[in-house]
């Protein structure tokens, strides 16, 4: 990489973008790493970075990022230990995280994944070492410890230390507490001197407890004294202490050891680590930038779409499309100051080193861009008063610099070509340098105020115009960027704004020429005209856009009314099967009972039961055939009452054949009704009010219905199956079978619902708790069906 490419990085400022990634890293290499990444300029390794970022990515969306905090530069205390020196605890902890951050890698990388992705290699050469993750770990609960459990040799030493240090401060304990030596003690408390128990004795009574002196305090007043009975326990103690380092020694050693033996695999597994955390850190960067890969490609075409600057703020950043490479090598780019031309080029200059370096950039999808071999901008001031270099002068040096390095795979960035000298002559040179940077195949965007290269790029194939917007009304910069248009410098303009006198400006535009003038004129004129095609444009396609949102609207609604229709044909033929299905339950359920009639009756009684259930079945399966045509007259019109329903009346609801009592009428109309043990609630207009002559009818052949009695609990059904139904169709059958129970004078009944996921036997439970008619129910037991099936007492 040449020393140009490299300083035309840094005035690009992809290192401020780099720095943010590293923020996003969270090992110290990786964010060294990130900070030296430099951009690749062969498609393949540039296509390879992007996969990467795009597994990285993808994965953080579906499982978020793994774990990297443990992951610590190992290599020096490996080599140490490889050469057989002992690690000490904050080294050998260092090497079990890194195991465990290993670990914990490996765990998180699904390899049974349906796709695989370009960093599946990464998480599979992990090796990771459990078993000596885990020891390191017992052996070491913190870097200044080495636990009991490390060895049953330094359990048996320290089990010793304890009962050593017991007996010393036993010993020293009845000392301080007998009153024969308060006299002589400075303070009845315990300390240590050198590692040894002591007691403090007044300097005046030192010969009155024998002992060995440790240490004087600072005024004399205070011995701190051994006693001579706790001599013994304390040397044993110091000996033991002793026993203690030389035992951990040899532990810290074993386990240095160890790792040292797993060196080449602990070390692959930081680099890996290391690896992924720069590639997950460009995963969470392209998350952090709202950003997509772009399509590389090979024949230098550079198309952009809706295009933002990484390092300003996403909420007031204005996104920019620019084309490059295709119809065109050379944009010139024409605006007003602070229009936003050379964000525009450094937008696509850097844009373009982040997709070398691997990382998603922050634009529209669509966005494609190809791989330059060096990237090399002019671009700000650099006057240099040590090296006596003017404005002119220091564009010029990178000037000359950049056509010496220009070739077919080089992008070329200009800010202000020809600027700091005489205009005439500063165009005419920015015309040359563009034609011979076209020569050597370069790709060019270059930003002016010279009216001479607006020509020189309208008249020229292969060069195209582009300008940054600027808003006449407002006479503010829009910053968006619009290809195939030359920009005016709207000086004057901007100078009324700022409070230039009126014939000072007046004064300048005489001073112009008339051709620049009408170039000026031409100009304006064509803005204006654009921006009303614009517009008319934006509302073609706001209208556009309310069209086929309307479309959708009418063909969900279309799918909607359809889906229902399906819905309700279905429910239909789920009603008809479930009534011809209880028909043949009652008809079932009668013959059984006539089977047994048969048998336990005499044949006289037999013949007259047998007529009865037979007129039973017949009138079973008339409501049967009945219910099954009111299915089809659903829609059949009440007659009305000829008077208001009072309380008292007898009334009768569609489809139900059996009549019911008018309890009470509620102020809005509101019927309360009665039949048998069941209550409900239903308007005037849903019911047909039995008349006063049907109703003297009724009454006087209400003995033949009592005598029917018989066959209606004959005809009622004992069991219901309902498995296979949804919870919906399920409630309404239930409710059906529980009415037509309660009319059959039933006591018990089955309800069928299988035991599945129970979804269905809640919803019937839920039934069963609501309906008044139910005095209890339970689950089958052995025999019944077990959760398979209810069974249900009526009252």
């Amino acid at each position: 990489m040449s020393e140009l490419f490299e300083k035309s990085i840094r005035t690009l400022e992809l290192p401020r973008v780099l720095e943010v990634l590293a923020d996003q890293a969270v090992s110290a290499e990786a964010k060294a790493r990130a900070l030296r990444l430099r951009p690749e300029t062969e498609p393949e390794e540039v296509l390879r970075l992007l996969d990467q970022t795009d597994a990285a990515r993808s994965m953080i969306g579906l499982r978020g990022s793994p774990s990297f905090s443990g992951v610590k530069p190992v290599a020096e205390a490996l080599d140490r230990a490889d050469r057989g020196g002992s690690l000490n605890g904050r080294e050998l902890l260092t090497i079990a995280e890194l195991l465990t951050a290993a670990r914990r890698a490996r765990e998180y990388f699904n390899d049974e994944a349906a796709e695989k992705t370009a960093i599946d290699h990464l998480f599979l050469s992990l090796h990771g070492n459990r078993f000596l993750e885990e020891k390191i770990k017992r052996c070491l609960p913190d870097e200044d410890t080495v636990a009991d459990a490390a060895s049953g040799e330094l359990a048996e030493i320290r089990r010793h230390m304890r009962a050593a240090q017991a007996k010393s401060r036993q010993i020293l304990q009845r000392i301080i507490s007998s009153p024969a030596y308060s006299k002589i003690l400075q303070e009845s408390l315990i300390t240590q001197r050198d590692g040894r128990f002591v007691v403090p004795v007044k300097a005046e009574h030192k010969g009155d407890l024998p002992g060995l002196v440790h240490d004087v305090s600072s005024t004399g007043a205070t011995l701190f004294v051994e006693p001579m009975g706790v001599v013994q326990a304390n040397n044993e103690y110091v000996e033991l202490e002793a026993k203690e380092q030389k035992e951990i020694d040899r532990i810290l050693a074993e386990l240095s050891a160890e790792a040292a033996a797993h060196r080449e695999d602990i070390q692959w597994d930081y680099d890996a680590l290391v690896h992924l955390d720069l590639i997950f850190a460009r995963g969470q960067l392209s998350y952090r930038l709202d950003a997509v890969r772009p399509e590389i490609r090979r024949d230098g075409v550079t198309r952009l779409r809706r295009a933002r600057h990484p390092l300003l703020d996403p909420k007031k950043a204005v996104p920019i499309d620019l084309e490059l490479g295709d119809a065109f090598d050379t944009l010139v780019i024409t605006g007003p100051n602070t229009g936003g031309k050379t964000v525009s080029l450094k937008t696509l200059g850097l844009l373009s080193l982040m997709a070398q370096c691997g990382l998603h950039i922050p634009a529209g999808s669509g966005s494609a861009l190809p791989v330059y071999g060096s990237v090399l901008a002019d671009i700000g001031d650099e006057q240099s008063i040590e090296q006596s270099l003017s404005t002119f002068s220091a564009h010029m040096v990178n000037i000359v610099a950049i056509l010496a390095e220009a070739d077919r795979r080089s992008l070329i960035l200009f800010d202000e070509l020809g600027a700091g000298t005489d205009p005439v002559e500063g165009a005419a040179l920015a015309i040359a340098v563009i034609e011979r940077t076209r020569q050597a195949g370069a790709s060019i965007a270059a930003t002016t105020h010279y009216a001479e290269l607006k020509t020189f790029a309208m008249t020229t194939a292969g060069v195209e115009n582009a300008s940054c917007e600027f808003d006449v009304e407002t006479l503010s910069p829009t910053y968006r960027l619009l290809t195939g248009i030359p920009g005016k410098s709207n000086a004057f303009a901007i100078s009324q704004r700022l409070g230039l006198p009126e014939d000072v400006i007046e004064s300048a535009k005489v001073q112009m020429s008339g051709d620049s003038v009408r170039f000026e004129d031409v100009l304006t004129q064509l803005e204006a005209k654009r921006q009303a095609l614009e517009k008319r444009e934006q509302e073609a396609d706001r209208l556009y856009r309310q069209r086929e949102e309307d479309a959708r609207k009418a063909r969900e609604f279309r799918e909607q009314m359809e889906r229902a229709k399906e819905n309700a044909r279905s429910r239909g033929e789920a009603e008809a099967k479930r009534i011809l299905r209880d028909a043949k339950a009652a008809a079932d359920q009668t013959f059984h009972e006539l089977a047994e009639l048969r048998r336990k009756q005499a044949a006289a009684e037999a013949a007259q039961n047998i007529n009865d259930a037979q007129t039973a079945i017949r009138q079973g399966l008339n409501q049967a055939e009945e219910r099954l045509r009111s299915r089809d007259d659903v829609q059949a019109p009440i007659p009305k009452p000829s008077r208001p329903i009072r309380q008292g009346d007898l009334v009768e609801l569609p489809g139900v054949k059996t009549p019911a009592e008018v309890v009470s009428v509620g102020k809005d109309g509101t019927l309360q009704l009665k039949s048998g043990v069941l209550k409900m609630k239903a308007k005037a207009e849903e019911v047909r009010l039995i008349e006063d002559d049907e109703r003297a009818a009724r009454k006087t052949s209400s003995p033949a219905r009592r005598s029917a009695a018989p066959s209606l609990r004959a005809s009622a059904a004992r069991e219901l199956d309902i498995r296979g139904l949804e919870t919906l169709e399920a409630e309404s059958v239930v409710e059906t079978f529980l009415s037509s129970a309660v009319m059959g004078r039933l006591e018990t009944v089955t309800i069928i619902h299988g035991k599945g996921t129970g979804a269905l036997r809640k919803a019937v439970h839920a039934i069963l708790r609501r309906n008044k008619a139910v005095k209890e129910f339970r689950l089958g037991i052995y025999g019944e069906g077990e959760n398979g099936v209810t069974v249900v007492t009526l009252k």
